[in-house]
Order: C-alpha cells, then sequence, then structure tokens
C-alpha cells in the first residue's frame, strides 16, 4: 500500500464509464465540506497544457525543458520528457504536490497500484467488475437495477449525494484528526 502523508482514494472505471463526468460533480460537493482537494489524472497520450503562442508556450519551444508559470493565483510546471520511455508511477506523481495544502488527493488512473479505490461500474457496457482482481478497491459505484454479488460497499452512480458522503466517511477514517478541524457538513457552518 503506497503510503502518504494525505489520504489517497482512486477512482477506477473502464473509459467512458463517467470518471471525469463523476468527479467534476463530486469536488465541488467535497470543496463545500471543507476539504482542500488534488487530483492526480494518469494519461497514456502526449498532452500539451500551455495557450499557443504565449510567452511560456514559445520559450518551452525555444528548448527550455521546465517552464514554471507562477502567479498569486496559480502556478503551474511544465516539465519536457522526450527521452523518458517509461510511464511515471503514483509516487512520482505525488511527490509533486503540496501535502501542507491537502486533505485528500483523488486519483484517476494509475489502477494497478496499491491504494484504496472507488470502482464506478455500468453493467450495461459489458465490462468485468475490477474489484474482482483488485484487491484495493473498497467500494463501487453503479447503477445495476440490483445489488452487486461483492463483498464490498456499494453505492448508486447517479447519486453524487451519497458518494460525497461515503468519501467524507472515508476521509475520516483514513485521517480522523483531519476532520475535526476541516470538514464542515454540506450547508453547514463550523459554529
Amino acid at each position: 500500500m503506497i503510503d502518504y502523508p494525505v489520504p489517497l482514494l482512486g477512482i477506477a472505471a473502464a473509459s467512458g464509464t463517467g470518471k471525469t463526468t463523476l468527479l467534476e460533480a463530486l469536488i465541488p460537493r467535497l470543496r463545500e465540506a471543507g476539504l482542500r482537494i488534488a487530483l492526480v489524472k494518469h494519461s497514456h497520450h502526449d498532452f500539451d497544457i500551455d495557450n499557443p503562442g504565449k510567452d511560456s508556450d514559445r520559450l518551452r519551444k525555444a528548448g527550455a525543458s521546465q517552464v514554471l508559470l507562477a502567479s498569486r493565483y496559480r502556478k503551474a510546471l511544465i516539465v519536457e520528457t522526450p527521452e523518458r520511455e517509461d510511464e511515471p508511477d503514483l509516487r512520482e506523481a505525488l511527490s509533486h504536490l503540496d501535502t501542507r495544502q491537502l486533505d485528500l488527493v483523488l486519483v484517476e488512473g494509475y489502477r494497478s497500484e496499491a491504494f484504496p479505490k472507488l470502482e464506478l461500474h455500468r453493467p450495461s457496457r459489458g465490462r468485468p467488475l475490477l474489484c474482482s482482481t483488485d484487491p484495493h478497491i473498497i467500494a463501487i459505484a453503479h447503477d445495476a437495477d440490483a445489488p452487486l454479488a461483492v463483498a464490498v460497499a456499494q453505492l448508486d452512480l447517479n447519486d453524487v449525494e451519497a458518494i460525497r458522503t461515503w468519501v467524507l466517511g472515508f476521509h475520516a477514517t483514513a485521517n480522523p484528526s483531519a476532520v475535526a478541524s476541516a470538514v464542515v457538513p454540506a450547508g453547514g457552518s463550523e459554529n
């Protein structure tokens, strides 16, 4: 199991199941509850996050192997790795996060790594359950009409509030001291 100072929770599912859609709805609700969230997303494809023609893009294309763009609002570090042949593992990706500013790290991808995961499953897609081969899956959010024959917690994939509640419970179990000081019920206040 990956040892990290902030609780990690993976979102594991086949492509097209709705991982990004769920995370897009879930993250604001976790923020409303007081959690500071990081997201680590693995991609097997090349990608670019810079705006074509901007100074940082032009200087990176001129040969800078690392470009750090920083303002009071955010910072972005772009590191070119053209000579790399292997994919970065999760520990390497996590090493770039500032854990002092985080309560929970959500991870999309890195399915073969050992850390707790929530599986998303749509039986209508005809894909096998991942939990049958991944002992680190601790719950499944699915849209089946009846409970699945599995020995882990089950959630309604279409009930974002129920998933939010489950994630907050996971966070409390994984990091009980942080919950007392950081998490506020949805619509509530600390006092």
